[in-house]
């Protein structure tokens, strides 16, 4: 755990938030002591809902390293992750997370992770997004179609 690598991600993310790109939200992947890969919300500069900077910076990092895998490495981000980007942040395998401002400070400025977190705890047919399943046997026979690729890589 390093203040330097927390600093660097708020600079980006002030850099990124006073230029219009997004939020105060900024993120460094970090391995073995050294920034590999670098990112800051640009939401409103790609109209990318998904741009947030931990994406971002996890999309930088796989992108240098030519790997999917982030393991060995961990993240320093302004605001404690989002569900999408603690979902990418276990994806890319990262192994840590540090964090400057909460949820709930978040909340505190207008942005309502705290309210997808709550959605995702109750049943799928009571969210204000419902889900339901269709098309399972098309979609079943496409996985086993997955399991049977020769060359297929895991991850």
């Amino acid at each position: 755990m390093d203040i330097q690598f927390m600093e660097r991600a708020v600079e980006l993310a002030g850099n990124g938030m006073r230029g219009g790109d997004g939020g105060p939200f900024g993120a460094v992947v970090v391995r073995q002591g050294k920034i590999v890969g670098e990112g800051w919300n640009r939401v409103l500069a790609t109209n990318d809902p998904t741009a947030h900077g931990e994406v971002v910076a996890i999309r930088d990092a796989c992108e240098k390293a030519s790997d999917f895998s982030l393991e060995g490495c961990e993240i320093y981000t302004t605001g404690q992750p989002c569900p999408m980007c603690l979902g990418a942040i276990h994806w890319a395998r990262i192994g840590a997370i540090y964090y400057g401002f909460s949820i709930v400070d978040a909340a505190n400025i207008g942005f309502e992770d705290h309210e997808f977190f709550r959605q995702f705890s109750l049943p799928a047919t009571e969210r204000d997004i419902p889900e339901q399943q269709l098309g399972r046997d098309l979609a079943l026979a496409l996985a086993k179609e997955y399991t049977e690729l020769p060359d297929r890589i895991g991850y």
